[in-house]
């Protein structure tokens, strides 16, 4: 998905030059710049880092492979030491440093695995975007990379080895059950407010929740990508009524609330713990 190729390597799998044009001209192959070609499926992200010259590498690696960022708006790409002509990532030619780069992040680091020539290692992405996100945000990407199983526990190991000190006091935090980010932000919320909480409980008649509060409180992370038909508002009407019988009781925080009002959320859930006395 994120290869990168030379017309010598196109034609050390047996290409010929007139295959090579026709891919070009079919659109089964882009050049990406002058002797370098991507696949004609590649994402947007991807052709981008081969033009600029470098690898796809960070937030944007991450976003692209499904895992949880808060902003892949912004290209990152990671580029070897000692490269001093990077292409704009529309294709032509170097890149001006106020203009150009406006919307691309370069990554200079040494790598601590090997990379293909399109794209970093997911240890060394996931190591690059705890640097690039405030801390809450960085967890969240750690937990939906555990989840989506694209990182293992083997190499979070790997991941925190390349971090500095400061950084380290996150992985107290990380649980790769959770599968949402806005469920891992909800999370060391309630954790902020001092509650103890579980991560995708399964109650009998009910089926799994996000998040048990306290033994009594159920706290649900909504999108509109899985909440917006009727049929499973409904599905979630049922729950909550299944819920209320077995004496817990519910509360739900929509994604964009979660993610851009916090403080509205926090206000929320302090009134909601102050005010609700817990099940007997």
């Amino acid at each position: 998905m994120f290869d990168v190729w030379t017309r010598a390597e196109l034609r050390g799998k047996g290409m010929t030059v007139r295959q090579i044009r026709h891919a070009l001209a079919s659109g089964a192959l882009v050049r990406a710049r002058k002797g370098f070609y991507v696949s004609g499926d590649a994402p947007d992200a991807h052709l981008r880092a081969a033009r600029i010259g470098g690898r796809l590498a960070c937030l944007s690696l991450l976003a692209e492979l499904g895992v949880f960022v808060f902003d892949a708006s912004t290209l990152h790409v990671h580029m070897e030491r000692g490269d001093s002509r990077m292409r704009t990532p529309h294709g032509g030619g170097a890149l001006r440093p106020r203009r150009d780069r406006r919307d691309v992040v370069l990554h200079w680091r040494r790598l601590a695995e090997p990379a293909s020539a399109g794209a970093v290692d997911i240890v060394d992405a996931v190591a690059h975007a705890v640097r690039c996100q405030e801390p809450g945000r960085a967890i969240a990407t750690i937990d939906s990379a555990l989840n989506t199983r694209l990182l293992s526990e083997g190499q979070l190991d790997d991941v925190f080895a390349q971090l500095p000190r400061r950084h380290q006091v996150l992985r107290l935090f990380v649980d790769g059950r959770a599968e949402a980010g806005t469920e891992t932000l909800m999370r060391l919320i309630l954790v902020k407010l001092g509650c103890r909480v579980e991560v995708q409980v399964r109650i009998d008649g009910v089926g799994r929740v996000d998040l048990l509060v306290d033994g009594w409180l159920v706290v649900e992370c909504d999108s509109k990508q899985f909440h917006s038909e009727w049929a499973q508002q409904r599905t979630d009407y049922r729950r909550d009524m299944a819920l209320a019988v077995r004496g817990y009781f519910r509360i739900r925080f929509l994604a964009e609330d979660i993610f851009y009002r916090p403080e509205t959320v926090i206000a929320a859930l302090r009134g909601v713990l102050r005010s609700v006395r817990r099940p007997v």
